[in-house]
């Protein structure tokens, strides 16, 4: 058995035990900023991935050209 299936997803009791320490660790003064902070770089990090998938999708696949490039060959 896997040691990662082991436990379940955190309950209401888990998360507010990680709120509670964060909010001893970084105070109630930095906690909104820490929060804006994470949300900007997961903002960032969407932007780009979108950026990437939609430029990959957009671009011939490699050796694309070259088929389009050959002359047709009667047959």
């Amino acid at each position: 058995m896997n040691p990662c299936l082991a436990f379940g997803q955190p309950g209401w009791l888990e998360i507010l035990l990680v709120l509670l320490i964060a909010l001893l660790l970084f105070g109630s003064k930095k906690l909104p900023d820490l929060a804006r902070a994470l949300g900007k770089s997961l903002s960032e990090f969407k932007r780009g991935k979108d950026e990437v998938v939609r430029e990959l999708t957009q671009s011939d696949g490699p050796g694309e050209k070259e088929k389009e490039d050959e002359p047709t060959k009667p047959l």
